[in-house]
This record gives structure tokens, C-alpha cells and sequence, in this order.
């Protein structure tokens, strides 16, 4: 066979004319079975170097088209629609390949993205095998711990059975310190958080905790308290109004001064036959610097509620209530609102006041403070890991600081300027971190203020009140007897009262009686939801009370 060698050509003068080397005319199949070299374009295929070459030349008005071919093959001239029907064949073909390639790349995507979702699934079903089998051998996850194990002791207040009285163990830094290790703690149930609520592995956190998080939730709701003082009574009565009108089980973490320890372990364990609360007795603990001072801040032992987060490190969320708290409604539902937080979302408060007319904080506060009138502690619901997680602006330093590190500062520099103590200490951190704080309704902490110069709280007015906050001491004089009376109504109730006869109707015909004050006028948003829970509870199935 020659060798074909490739050579420029000039462009033909003549259009409707080509040249091939091809077979010979006369012998078609050979035609069909040869590949056939236009004369007609840039380039010539000649055959060089073989024996007996027939050079052929044509010319036609000044233009020249040469061909060189191998021995035995002749010349054949088609016409220019010939040459446009083979173009045409082939740029089908080619159109036809790119077609072909497309589809098959498009095929390929496909399956790439099946491959993909096949393999995510069998991760997400591995990771519940292995979730299912943790909790098989803890016998179906039980309940939650209260506290890290490894700041706590059992005393020697001998709790009954499913209570347990608990002190710290030595650690420098603390008076009846608690050891600072947030090592074990739950992960964060949201994806994606900044990463000075969570750090780097934020999500893979979120991915391979998820579960737990959410198992945790749906078992047991976790409530807080600080008692020092008289305040047993108040006390229990908070825990009984949460417990009576409550779904799912609850988990109290009481911490109340060294003389309160019995008093609480004796009323409460009298109540374990009802199986839907647990609870834990912690003493009253504060950092040995400047513990003294911490302790007096505004009312003796108000300040521990800043100290949870650091105390509490097996908690992931928590509701922190003042003792003069009373549940009008589920604590379910201010639980759920948990899962209303955004991304950078630590914890939830209410306003200090509806109407800045009547607000101290725009008033006098010598201090930085949340939003247009402040927010109010008493009922705070909190995400303590992110709020353990996360570093907050401050006006002290450029540097962010976390949780533990930012109080001591805080109360340095503004202790000669605060009235509130720690609910001011509150308000200056969610001042710079204002996206930090979830603002509910004043219903969720109705005060003597949203009554007591006429109503001013509107969702109360539309919905009911669901959480009643007694504050200055309204529960225990006549200056607001509306408060007093459903506090006495619902400290007398006992658990297995018919709560119709024993607690709404003996309480409509007293809250009749207050309609002198401003609070009272408006009584029937007292009982608005108080009926609605108590008609809610005899609806659900008898499992669920």
C-alpha cells in the first residue's frame, strides 16, 4: 500500500467541479469501499513514492487541481449537488454522534446523582442502626441526667426515689465549687450556626446528633428554680401548677439554701405516685471571687440563674422560672418555642414593659439595655448550649467572651449602676448581642404592670394569660387581689380534685370580687386559658395526664 502524505492545495476556480481519488469509475463496490479525497479544498492526499504514478492534470479557467494517486486508480468527477448531498450526510452523522454523546453525558449525570442519594441513604440508615442499638442497651434511653457526673455528689439529705439532693465536688475557682468542664454536653440540634455558637464542626454536630436532640425533647422538659428565704411555699406552688396541667414528663432542678433541702424532699416525694416529674436538689453556689457579693446581688440568690449554663453542662435546653411563677397553661407549650429560635437565637425573654410611658428601664436605667423597654428574667428559656458555645460582644474588651467569662467583668464594671442585679446584667449582654435573643409575648409573663394603670398587654387581652408572674409580692397582700386569689386557688387544689368544681368555680366567684382594681375588671382573661387547660386536660387520653 503507498504511503499517503498530506500537502497544501489552493482553492478550486471553478465551484461546480470536484476531483476524488477514489476507485475507478467503472467498478462502483470498489468506489463504496475506498475512502475518497476531495481535490476541491485546502488540502491534496497523494500517494509518494510508488511505482508506475499517473499524474492528471485539469484546468479550467486559470485554476488547477492535481491528484496524485496510487497505482490502478482512476479519476471521478461528480457535480457540485452530489458534493452538497454527501456534506449533508455528513453533517447528520456528526449531528447524529454529538447527539449520541450528549444523552450518554446526560445518562451519566444520573446516574452519578443515583449513585450519590443511594449512598447518603445508607449512611443515614447506618446511623440510625447505630442509634437504635444505643438505646437498646440503655434500656430505651431512660431519663436524662440532671447534672454532670463529674461535678456532682449525692449528700447526705437522703432524697426518695426519683429525687436526689446533690452538692459539688472541691474544685479551685468555686466555693462549694463546681467543676468547670463543659466537655459533656449535648450537641446542637440546628444546622449550620455561626460559628461562635458552634464552633467548627457545627455541622456534623447538627447531622449526627440530630436524633438524640430530638429524643431528648420529646421526653423530658427540664425547669429550673432558685428558692432562698420564704420561698418553700411559693415554690411548690409553682411546681404544682407546672406538674397539674402538663403533658409530657418534667424534670426540676431545684436550687435552694442548705435549710430548704429537707423541706422540698419531703413535700415532693409525697407526690411520686403521680410518675410525670423528676427532680434534683442542688445547693446554692457561686465562683469564690467575689462569691459574697454575687450572692446579695438584688435579692438573696437571685444571681444563680446566671451560673446554670455552667452548672448544668448535661442540659442541653431549659426553662428558668422566678418562685412566684404559676403556669396557666402546659409548660409544653413554651417549651415548643424552642423550635422557633433561628440560627443565632440563645434564649427567650419577655419585655419589660408594653408601654414605654410606664418603663423603668427607658426611664432610669443608668445602663445599656434590650430593645425600646428592657426584658424581664423571670421566665427565660434558654438553649445552654449555644449560650455555652457562643462568644459575646461586649463593651469591655475587642475580644468576644464567652459565657463564663464575661459576667465577672460585667459585674465590675457596672455594679454601682444596676438596680436589677442580674436581670440588668441580662440586658447589657443581649444590648450587644441583640440577635441573640428571642422576644416572646407578654402573656408568657403577665405582671401587675400589664394590668395594674389599665390593660396593656394585647395578646393577653385576645388569647388569655398563659404564665401568671406574681412579682412584688403580690400574691401575699390585697393590693392586687386578682394575683392572690388564683395563687391561694391554686396552692389549696390538690391533684386529684375534680378541678371544675374544686378550682374554676370557687375561683370565678372570688376573681368577682376584685372587680374594683384595674387587674380585676379584666379577671376573665385570668381564666380565659386556665379553663381552656383544665377542659384540655380531661380531653386527652388518660395515658397522657
Amino acid at each position: 500500500m503507498p504511503r499517503l502524505v498530506r500537502e497544501r492545495w489552493p482553492p478550486p476556480s471553478y465551484p461546480r467541479l470536484a476531483h476524488f481519488c477514489g476507485s475507478r469509475a467503472d467498478s462502483h463496490d470498489h468506489l463504496a469501499s475506498w475512502q475518497r479525497l476531495p481535490c476541491s479544498g485546502l488540502q491534496l492526499w497523494s500517494s509518494a513514492g510508488g511505482k508506475g504514478r499517473r499524474r492528471s492534470k485539469e484546468r479550467e479557467g486559470g485554476g488547477t487541481c492535481d491528484c496524485d494517486c496510487a497505482p490502478g486508480f482512476g479519476f471521478q468527477f461528480v457535480n457540485a449537488g452530489l458534493l452538497a448531498a454527501a456534506a449533508e450526510a455528513a453533517t447528520a452523522a456528526t449531528a447524529g454522534r454529538l447527539w449520541l454523546e450528549e444523552d450518554m453525558r446526560r445518562y451519566l449525570r444520573v446516574l452519578v446523582l443515583c449513585l450519590g442519594c443511594g449512598f447518603c441513604s445508607l449512611l443515614y440508615a447506618l446511623n440510625q442502626l447505630a442509634v437504635s442499638l444505643e438505646e437498646e442497651e440503655t434500656g430505651g434511653g431512660g431519663n436524662l441526667k440532671a447534672a454532670a457526673a463529674s461535678w456532682l455528689t449525692v449528700s447526705g439529705h437522703g432524697a426518695g426515689k426519683g429525687a436526689r439532693s446533690v452538692g459539688p465536688k472541691k474544685h479551685p475557682g468555686w466555693s462549694n465549687r463546681y467543676n468547670k468542664d463543659v466537655s459533656l454536653s449535648y450537641w446542637n440540634p440546628y444546622w449550620m450556626l455561626p460559628s461562635d455558637v458552634c464552633g467548627m464542626n457545627c455541622f456534623w454536630e447538627a447531622t449526627f446528633r440530630y436524633r438524640l436532640m430530638k429524643k431528648q425533647s420529646s421526653e423530658t422538659m427540664h425547669l429550673a428554680v432558685v428558692a432562698c428565704g420564704e420561698r418553700l411555699e411559693e415554690t411548690i406552688t409553682m411546681i404544682k401548677s407546672a406538674i397539674i396541667f402538663s403533658i409530657q414528663p418534667l424534670q426540676f432542678h431545684i436550687f435552694a439554701e442548705d435549710q430548704l433541702h429537707h423541706s422540698f424532699t419531703n413535700i415532693l416525694s409525697g407526690w411520686k405516685f403521680l410518675q410525670t416529674f423528676n427532680y434534683t436538689i442542688y445547693p446554692i453556689t457561686f465562683p469564690t471571687e467575689n462569691a459574697a457579693e454575687w450572692k446579695k446581688l438584688f435579692k438573696p440568690c437571685a444571681s444563680q440563674r446566671l451560673f446554670l449554663p455552667l452548672i448544668l453542662t448535661e442540659v442541653d435546653s431549659l426553662l428558668y422560672v422566678d418562685t412566684d411563677i404559676l403556669f396557666l397553661r402546659p409548660v409544653d407549650d413554651i417549651w415548643s418555642l424552642l423550635k422557633k429560635f433561628n440560627s443565632t437565637q440563645i434564649a427567650a425573654m419577655a419585655p419589660e414593659h408594653e408601654e414605654p410611658r410606664i418603663g423603668w428601664y427607658n426611664r432610669f436605667a443608668r445602663h445599656p439595655y434590650y430593645g425600646k423597654t428592657g426584658i424581664n428574667s423571670g421566665v427565660m428559656l434558654m438553649n445552654m448550649t449555644r449560650m455555652r458555645r457562643k462568644y459575646f460582644k461586649n463593651d469591655m474588651t475587642t475580644a468576644r467572651l464567652q459565657w463564663g467569662e464575661i459576667l465577672m467583668p460585667l459585674l465590675k464594671k457596672y455594679k454601682l449602676n444596676i438596680t436589677w442585679g442580674d436581670q440588668d446584667l441580662l440586658n447589657i449582654m443581649f444590648f450587644h448581642n441583640p440577635e441573640s435573643l428571642f422576644v416572646f409575648p407578654c402573656h408568657w409573663n403577665y405582671r401587675p404592670d400589664h394590668c395594674i394603670y389599665g390593660s396593656n398587654c394585647r395578646e393577653a387581652e385576645e388569647e388569655g394569660i398563659f404564665i401568671l408572674h406574681g412579682n412584688r409580692g403580690v400574691y401575699h397582700d390585697d393590693k392586687q387581689p386578682v394575683f392572690r386569689a388564683i395563687y391561694e386557688a391554686l396552692r389549696n387544689c390538690s391533684f386529684g380534685d375534680d378541678k371544675v368544681h374544686s378550682l374554676l368555680y370557687p375561683l370565678e366567684l372570688e376573681l368577682q370580687k376584685t372587680v374594683h382594681t384595674y387587674c380585676g375588671r379584666i379577671h376573665k382573661i385570668f381564666m380565659k386559658q386556665l379553663t381552656k387547660s383544665i377542659q384540655d386536660s380531661y380531653n386527652r387520653p388518660s395515658k397522657e395526664r
